[in-house]
């Protein structure tokens, strides 16, 4: 097995590259370390699989650059590239996220449906694509009605995804991660913020009066459901699949920042700021379907997810 992981040194990237290092296989990255977030920490994301004789890392841009070298012998792909975040995808930077979340996912499935030796090609989805969804837990076949241009990108990549699988018989599978967390997560994104806070002794922006709440999917969890899906391709899983990803236990951000007072000790102090577009207020995901197709079950607790990420945050910081 050769394993192609774009997005390598991203969050989770970087965490299913060490997941796929740690069972012996051959891994090739891709990132074009968009400045979305510092190049650095990108960068210490991927030390451990620097070091490893099985890791190669390739910098190129999946929307512009030459992908033959890096497809070469491949036999799975994880495409875990793109542009993230729902608030800043509003206005003329949408066009980066047409880029990077619908162009590059179309020409890596254009290289991807002549490649002979393809087992599985797995993508990144996302739970935006549901907007306000229809029902709680949300599942599958309730219809995507994104509330972001972000949400839109992703829902075209997919469809892009089960095209090119129903189509050409890519094996595809895209995965709806649901708001994922744990170390090494980006800057942006709200747990790591609220945790920052209350390190530092800083005040954090809390949209609204936080009662919004989020179905929270760990890390490495996410990873394990990439290996397995990947696997059920490789033994038959239809062409074209589409898979929730979530914690199965939505969590209020009022309860977030009260858990990581109680962990690290202190108050997170809060403001109150007027929620934005795009952000929905609640999420939930029905893992029912993956699990049958998978076996894939999320197996970390938020409040153990929670420990292991203020535990990176404590050591990053030192």
């Amino acid at each position: 097995m050769k394993a192609l992981v774009t997005g390598a040194a991203g969050f989770i990237g970087s965490t299913l590259v060490d997941q796929l290092l740690n069972m012996n296989i051959e891994v090739v990255g891709v990132d074009s370390f968009t400045p979305y977030y510092s190049s650095q920490r990108k960068e210490l994301n991927l030390r451990k699989a620097l070091a490893n004789p099985r890791f190669t890392l390739h910098r190129i841009d999946l929307a512009v650059d030459d992908l033959s070298d890096v497809l070469s012998g491949v036999t799975d792909i994880f495409h875990q590239a793109g542009q993230p975040g729902v608030r800043s995808s509003w206005g003329p930077e949408f066009l980066e996220y047409v880029n990077w979340n619908v162009w590059a996912t179309q020409r890596l499935l254009e290289h991807s449906k002549g490649m002979a030796g393809l087992r599985s090609f797995v993508a990144a989805s996302s739970s935006s694509i549901y907007g306000t969804a229809e029902h709680f837990p949300t599942r599958e076949s309730d219809s995507p009605q994104p509330i972001s241009p972000y949400g839109v990108t992703k829902l075209a990549s997919e469809h892009l995804c089960t095209l090119y699988g129903k189509q050409f018989e890519v094996p595809t599978v895209a995965l709806r991660y649901f708001t994922v967390f744990g170390p090494r997560q980006r800057p942006d994104m709200a747990i790591g913020k609220i945790i920052k806070a209350g390190l530092t002794n800083q005040v954090f922006p809390l949209l609204g009066d936080g009662s919004q709440s989020r179905d929270f999917s760990f890390v490495s969890d996410v990873a394990q459901a990439n290996i397995l899906s990947s696997a059920a391709l490789r033994n038959g899983l239809d062409p074209g699949s589409v898979f929730n990803v979530g914690g199965g236990n939505p969590v209020s951000m009022a309860e977030v920042i009260r858990l990581v007072s109680e962990i690290e000790r202190t108050e997170v102090k809060t403001v109150s700021i007027p929620r934005e577009a795009g952000d929905p207020m609640r999420t939930g995901a029905d893992v029912e379907a993956i699990f049958k197709a998978t076996g894939w079950v999320h197996k970390t607790s938020f409040m153990e997810g929670l420990e292991q990420q203020i535990s990176w945050s404590q050591a990053e910081d030192q």
